[in-house]
């Protein structure tokens, strides 16, 4: 279950199972009186679905510079995020990154080049520091006035390796942690954000402005961040390969957090390898963030781009029961070429594994989430300086910050004691040793390379008035407890709503996933670029 699901049960097992039609949103329009730019876009974009590859051979040949190459992005959101469909998944843009791609186009002409992110626009979440012209707010307006005072680590590393910063991205306000009632991909200073694919469908929380953005073409690759589902989630829904890194491969130090156990920063991209190259240029130990010291970075994960990655490799698949038949059908086709590539397949159960963990997670967060902003709100810009300060700038902005949903969560996160509560104590406790027990017990036992699963459901219906609706299943938390890697690559669509499969692995075990999700990705193929549907029945 995601943590949108388990806001409202206050419980959490390893995989949840609920029902989802494929209906449309709205019922379907009378073709004849919808305009025909309504019914399709035609998108002629000449950057679509290029890689980071792409665009250096660009760059190298002189048919572009990191300037013309800026340049038609910002003018791909302005068609298409801000008119057109109108997908809105970019909450503000950097107004420095021209001048940051002519640095450098002018360090290439000097022969300077930084790596393979050189000249590389990218799009970042809006919970993410940076010390410059944009703000911090995690959506909120509670945070509209917030400017870091530098960078986050990760966006340093990103400046130092010569990527350009386009602007940053909407996200569910708070990173979906307002709110049991609440709907993905909105909050209150960037609204609504679109899945591209089929637009009255949502693109996923809480990185869906990354997720929609990059799936979209608005970007090259983007950044997300994941507590529970968050980079994995939306990467699924939009087609995408997302990498959530074990805790602490990425620093979090200058990111707005919840968890301090399982938060963490992640790529999104369009391929594997261009997920690779971000995941290894932000990687390195940072003092402001602990969790790096125990870490085993790498600065070059494409080294495991290898195309006979599944050969001999023995892949457990987690038992899902009552799978939906579209669902079931795009996994067959995905085991049948993962065997072909000459990986073994075995059923598993790890759900009966992580039974004792009951609701604890959702108490971890709510101790967690309380502890941590009010620690980074404490050093903000913000005239907000705690969680009770946030708590009531909505309620005296009520008709602004919650028109839709309300804040029941943070009010509850509000009344929790510090992390040495024996009642925290206890449900950490729970969660991380039953979650690492789960995954490592398993792979151990059965002398598995990976965990495989369906990433989660297919995109659900925007629904501002009565929230997010549980979209079938979802396989993000046993690794976000153990704070463990996961991988999702494109797995197919269903009436063109995208689904992933995802790769699941031990502490520091990136690259042997990344291996295994390029060859599956190489020997699959399926991912296809949006559409831009008003709904499923165009």
């Amino acid at each position: 279950m995601q943590r949108r699901n388990f806001l409202r049960s206050g419980a959490l097992a390893g995989i949840g199972l609920a029902t989802i039609g494929a209906a449309s949103c709205s019922q379907p329009a009378d073709k004849a009186q919808v305009p025909a730019e309504n019914n399709a876009f035609n998108d002629d974009f000449e950057l679509n679905e290029a890689t980071i590859a792409d665009l250096q051979k660009k760059m190298a040949d002189g048919t572009h510079t990191s300037r013309s190459i800026t340049e038609l992005y910002l003018k791909r959101i302005d068609a298409i995020d801000k008119a057109g469909p109108k997908i809105n998944s970019v909450i503000e843009l950097n107004k420095s990154a021209l001048d940051m791609a002519d640095n450098m186009d002018k360090e290439r002409k000097a022969g300077k080049l930084r790596g393979p992110l050189h000249g590389i626009p990218v799009l970042i979440k809006d919970n993410i520091d940076t010390g410059d012209n944009m703000h911090t707010t995690a959506g909120s307006l509670a945070l509209s006035d917030n400017f870091a005072k530098q960078d986050a680590f990760i966006v340093h590393k990103l400046r130092e390796a010569g990527a350009v910063l386009l602007g940053k991205t909407n996200l569910s306000e708070w990173a979906n942690f307002r709110s049991s009632r609440s709907t993905s991909g909105w909050s209150s200073r960037g609204l609504q954000t679109k899945n591209p694919y089929v637009l009255d469908r949502n693109p996923s929380g809480s990185s869906a402005g990354s997720g929609a953005a990059t799936a979209a073409n608005l970007c090259a690759i983007a950044i997300g961040t994941e507590t529970d589902g968050s980079i994995v989630s939306p990467s699924s829904v939009n087609g995408l390969v997302g990498i959530k890194p074990t805790v602490g491969l990425w620093s979090r130090s200058g990111i707005i957090p919840i968890s301090k156990t399982q938060d963490t920063a992640g790529p999104m991209a369009r391929t594997v390898k261009d997920a690779a190259i971000l995941l290894g240029a932000l990687t390195g130990i940072d003092t402001a963030d602990d969790a790096t010291i125990k870490s085993k970075p790498e600065k070059d994960y494409s080294r495991y781009l290898d195309i006979n990655g599944l050969k001999g490799k023995r892949l457990g698949l987690v038992k899902i029961e009552k799978l939906p038949a579209s669902t079931n059908r795009l996994l067959q086709e995905a085991i049948a070429t993962l065997k072909k590539q000459g990986a073994e397949i075995l059923e598993v159960d790890l759900d009966t594994r992580l039974k004792p963990i009951e609701g604890s997670e959702f108490t971890v967060l709510l101790y967690e989430f309380k502890d941590g902003l009010n620690k980074y709100l404490s050093k903000a810009g913000s005239k907000v300086k705690t969680l009770a300060d946030v708590i009531d700038f909505n309620k005296k902005n009520e008709d602004k910050a919650m028109p839709f949903f309300k804040q029941e969560t943070a009010e509850f996160a509000q009344t929790k004691g510090d992390l040495n509560s024996k009642e925290y104590l206890d449900a950490v406790g729970k969660t991380t040793k039953y979650s690492r027990q789960g995954i490592d017990g398993l792979l151990q036992e059965n002398k598995l390379d990976a965990l495989i699963a369906p990433t989660n459901g297919f995109a659900v219906c925007i629904d501002l008035i009565n929230g997010d609706y549980d979209n079938g299943f979802s396989f993000s938390g046993p690794a976000a407890m153990a704070g463990y890697p996961h991988i999702t690559v494109p797995m197919g669509a269903w009436h063109d709503l995208p689904m992933g499969l995802s790769f699941v692995g031990s502490a520091w075990s990136e690259g042997k996933l990344i291996s295994l999700a390029y060859a599956y990705e190489q020997a699959s193929k399926r991912r296809t670029p949006p559409k831009f549907k008003p709904d499923l029945f165009v």
